[in-house]
């Protein structure tokens, strides 16, 4: 296989077809589907030896041909891009309309004021948003590596980014994989591919041709760009480079996936379409009524002014913004980072959370839960009481056979232990082995010390094909010959067995019962090793033969101790948990059965290669997909299916993800959720939320904070819209009379980002109501404020404007006050009424004095600090004057008090009657 390959004549025609220009740096892979051909076959196509490699002038060629070895290149955001995406929302466009309106008609004061309102809010958003997503910046930085090459018979270092298709690569334990290629040689080889395709233990590599429609993770001959070799060492031909390797077609779907607008800025956008169409009709109808009545012109332009004024909620994006920004910090106190401040409220709509499960449900950890020896179970627990046979505790130093399975376990081991910390001590080498050291240093055997003492002469090392491994320690002039691997493959070398008696013959019948324990536990997606010993006298004793058999190593990734809770939470909540792993089908049931995914035990689970493309699916597939609870060894594309399946149902989808391949399906999801501890850097700069903790739990506490986050809008939202209603009704009722303004345009300014904004604060910053996990998902759909808010809304708008018209009609006409006297009295009144209108917010079933609204503290300053700045605004003659205030008089603040307190009164009435009706039924 190694011998040098002629070629001559594909040799030259290719090398014609690039000096004619028929090959492009756009040009796609020479070799498709590289695994379903041997070796031989490969390396003929793509005119290279393996003892010599490319020459230097033809990998210059082939590098002119197919590009440089990098990921497409994408522009990140710049910070003016930040700085737009601020100032986007229909309201704000509204503001910046009225203010240009001012502008215009010479109203600067109004101008400066709303441009105020508009900076204020973009400076907000900014600062809280300034990590922009930035995956491609993140996929380059993985091929930052050097690989050694073979060209011209000898073996170079060179940049991963000079690697071209038809190179020979040398691949050892340790290297980054920098291109897609196919094995040629591979000696005991392994490679984490975990970050491409979600598989949470290293895999085996062979050299063997497979069948075309082999899926990406049961590809073995193949090495895959960004993956990491564990262990072992081979050669490669490499078959793509760039984007048209796995990891490049995973940016390519990073880069198309639509990075849809969050259901709150549809909310928001949707709010502010209903609100210019309103201002709009309001201003043509008191327009043409005016001009029927032959008012000037100047006059007309005021009115209209002042009613755009009082039709925007200046104080909405602002407070929205600060609401958001609040709960984003208060996230972060409970270990969930986010992103952008969106997507705090999008949490709370989550109808459907999409998780991996290593590391997310379980605590990726290869570990050791059992022993099991003749005739006995041994649990291995933690550090407390790490081993114990039927609930009674068991001491290793006082169990030989317990205690010879765990030195196997540290002899027979490549693995090293370096204490992270007292419980948890961390590895450096095979995931499995390392748990294999932990369980022995559970039971003392400590693996640096008795390597130490019982010193390694020869090691067969572990392989893929033989699925086994042995090593020679000495020991008083002998050998003792320590052997793990594979139960069928370790057994067939057995001929005896270690019992509580001594060591006795294991014939067929005795090996049936092992290999059927092992069935068992493989069914319930365990991983089960084999131990075996034996005594020899020479390190050239053949090591698999007359073996003694001593018991089988229970192995499995077990789930997070408070995922099952955190499950039935959601459940509870109205939100499906869906797993959607790169593991083995058999693997994914057991941990969906042990979490409460599978109550029942008979649900389905659909595996890759079963899951149709979603142009083929019809509405029957759609239905058992957005039914079945667990998906394993799904390919990204398919992530992305499932997403766009429940999203199209109607759901708000939440994905969460570690790795490269989970990419693109975090920033297509709704919230896209990467992991703060395992995650690579591509998949939280797609995501919208990373975990610090990377517990499943968490993302429980941040839906939680979602909904209590859009709670705490919609109330506030209510509150602000039914403060600007009662200020449209009052404009648009002195209009029709031909009264004089009772509000001029830079009062109604103040009023909203005074007396409405910071009681709308303090209610965005309510800490909800206790049964907030018990209702049900909102729609993608459901709009900010239902039908019924809409009803309230109006009623208190004409409950507010009703005490405003009245006191400005008393203060007029009875109390024949001036005109700017008068004006300033119904100020202050609309200003106390909005003041006193937060305390009808309070739930229905609440008592008048003790609810949610005053017991939340904010509330109270806030309403304090709204008194003092109506007093500033009155008394103080610089702001007085720009408000046109005059001091009211005794009588004024009397009549005001009166008349402002007309709407908290009603309200009230309306709320005790509410609640005892709804009490009684």
């Amino acid at each position: 296989m190694r011998a040098a390959f002629a070629g001559r004549a594909a040799w030259t025609d290719t090398m014609l077809r690039m000096q004619r220009g028929d090959m492009n740096s756009h040009a796609s892979p020479p070799i498709a589907r590289p695994w379903a051909s041997t070796p031989d076959q490969l390396l003929e196509q793509l005119n290279v030896s393996p003892d010599t490699g490319l020459p230097e002038a033809e990998a210059r060629t082939r590098r002119g041909t197919y590009g440089p070895n990098r990921l497409r290149q994408v522009e990140s955001k710049s910070p003016w891009q930040i700085l737009l995406r601020q100032v986007k929302s229909l309201i704000v466009v509204l503001l910046a309309v009225a203010a240009i309106l001012s502008v215009a008609f010479g109203e600067w004061p109004d101008a400066l004021a709303i441009a105020g309102v508009i900076l204020l809010n973009a400076g907000i958003g900014f600062f809280m948003e300034f990590k922009a997503v930035r995956s491609m910046e993140s996929l380059r930085r993985m091929e930052r590596v050097t690989t050694r090459v073979r060209r011209e018979g000898r073996v170079h270092e060179v940049s991963a980014v000079e690697l071209v298709p038809g190179d020979v690569v040398i691949i050892e334990g340790g290297d980054i994989v920098s291109a897609d290629m196919r094995l040629i040689y591979a000696s005991k080889l392994q490679a984490d591919e975990s970050v491409l395709t979600g598989e949470s233990v290293p895999v085996g590599k062979r050299i063997e041709r497979l069948e075309e429609e082999t899926v990406l993770g049961d590809r073995v001959n193949m090495l895959f760009k960004g993956t990491a070799v564990t262990r072992g060492s081979g050669e490669a031909v490499v078959t793509s480079t760039g984007m048209h390797t796995e990891l490049g077609h995973i940016s390519t779907l990073v880069a198309e996936a639509q990075e849809a607008v969050t259901p709150l800025e549809k909310r928001l956008n949707r709010l502010g379409r209903m609100l210019l169409w309103a201002t709009l009709v309001i201003i043509v109808i008191v327009a043409l009524t005016g001009i029927a009545r032959g008012k000037e012109i100047f006059i007309m332009i005021e009115t209209a002014i002042a009613l755009a004024v009082a039709a925007i909620p200046e104080g909405l994006p602002i407070v929205a913004t600060l609401a958001l920004a609040r709960g984003m910090i208060r996230m972060a106190r409970r270990n969930a980072l986010v992103n952008e401040l969106a997507a705090v409220e999008t949490l709370g709509g989550t109808g459907v959370i999409c998780t991996d499960k290593t590391g997310t449900l379980t605590e990726n950890r290869m570990t050791v839960t059992g022993l099991i020896l003749a005739g006995r179970e041994i649990v291995v627990g933690g550090e407390t009481t790490p081993f114990t046979e039927e609930g009674r505790a068991v001491d290793p130093a006082r169990d030989e056979r317990l205690r010879e399975a765990l030195e196997i376990c540290a002899l027979c081991n490549n693995a090293s232990l370096h204490e992270g910390s007292h419980t948890a001590p961390a590895g450096v080498g095979d995931p499995l082995e390392v748990g294999l050291l932990i369980a022995a240093q559970k039971g003392g055997v400590d693996g640096h010390e008795i390597r130490r003492r019982l010193p390694e002469e020869r090691e067969d090392a572990f392989d893929s094909d033989a699925k086994r491994m042995a090593t020679f320690n000495r020991v008083n002039g002998a050998y003792r010959i320590s052997v793990k691997g594979a139960p069928e493959v370790v057994l067939a070398s057995c001929s005896r067995l270690r019992t509580s008696h001594g060591v006795e013959d294991l014939d067929d019948r005795g090996k049936q019962f092992w290999f059927d324990r092992n069935a068992e536990l493989a069914e319930q997606g365990r991983r089960v090793l084999s131990l075996a010993a034996k005594e020899a006298d020479s390190v050239e004793t053949e090591p698999y033969e007359d073996l003694v058999f001593v018991g089988l190593v229970v192995i499995e990734d077990p789930p997070r101790a408070d995922v099952r809770d955190a499950i039935e939470a959601c459940q509870e909540a109205g939100i499906r948990v869906v797993m959607v792993t790169g593991d083995h089908p058999k693997t994914a049931r057991s941990i969906a059965s042990a979490v409460g995914l599978m109550p029942q035990g008979d649900e389905p689970v659909v595996s890759g290669n079963e899951f149709k493309p979603l142009d083929d699916m019809s509405a029957e597939d759609r239905q058992l997909y957005r039914q079945t609870p667990v998906f394993a060894r799904v390919s990204p594309k398919q992530k992305l299916d499932l997403i766009d399946i429940h999203q199209r149902a109607g759901s708000i989808v939440a994905m969460t993800g570690d790795g490269v391949n989970d990419a693109p399906a975090l920033k297509k999801a709704d919230i896209g959720v990467a992991m703060g501890r395992r995650g690579t850097q591509v998949a939280q700069e797609a995501a919208d939320m990373v975990l610090k903790d990377d517990a499943f739990s968490t993302i429980v506490v941040a839906v939680e904070q979602g909904r209590i986050i859009f709670d705490n809008i919609r109330t506030f939202v209510l509150y602000l819209l039914s403060c600007n209603v009662s200020e449209v009704m009052v404009v648009f009722a002195a209009s029709l009379v031909n009264a004089p303004l009772p509000i001029l345009p830079l009062q109604i300014l103040f009023l909203n980002l005074v007396t409405d904004v910071f009681p709308a604060l303090a209610l965005g910053v309510s800490r909800g109501s206790a049964d907030v996990m018990q209702q049900k998902p909102r729609g993608p759909d459901e709009p900010v404020l239902p039908a019924r808010s809409w009803v309230l809304i109006a009623a208190y708008g004409l409950l507010l404007a009703c005490s405003v018209l009245i006191a400005f009609a008393v203060a007029l006409k009875v109390m024949h006050m001036s005109e700017p006297q008068a004006v300033t009295v119904s100020f202050l009144t609309l200003a106390l009424a909005q003041m006193w209108h937060i305390f009808n917010l309070r739930g229905a079933a609440s008592s008048v004095l003790r609810n949610e609204i005053t017991a939340n503290r904010y509330v109270w300053a806030a309403l304090g600090l709204c008194a003092m700045l109506l007093l500033i605004a009155v008394y103080v003659p610089v702001l007085s004057h720009v408000l046109e205030l005059a001091n009211p008089g005794l009588k004024g603040w009397l009549l005001v008090l009166l008349a402002s307190s007309i709407t908290c009164l009603a309200g009230q009435a309306f709320k005790s009657v509410a609640g005892s009706f709804r009490r009684r039924s």
